[in-house]
């Protein structure tokens, strides 16, 4: 449950071993007590909703960082911290 990145009052973290949930490699998106999940792959919505602006920020971060977060979903896998990834805000 590691926090990989954060911008404009978003937490994304890994949570890999609720494989059984969401069978694809994803992220968890909080922003101000919403919660939604997010495929590493093409930045579906797996379950959730966040407010649609944040939404647009969420999966245009996915989409720049698809290469890293497919790395970092290796490293959680296999058991090993993910590296944090930069945000949109920085």
């Amino acid at each position: 449950m590691p926090t990989i990145s954060m911008f404009y009052g978003i937490l994304i973290r890994m949570f890999f071993k609720d494989v059984d949930k969401h069978s694809a490699p994803h992220i968890h998106a909080e922003y101000q007590g919403t919660f939604a999940v997010y495929a590493i792959d093409d930045g579906r919505v797996l379950a959730g909703e966040l407010p649609p602006a944040k939404h647009k920020l969420v999966a245009a971060w996915v989409e720049i960082h698809k290469d890293d977060l497919q790395a970092d979903w290796a490293l959680a896998v296999e058991g090993r911290k993910p590296f944090p990834i930069r945000g949109l805000d920085q």
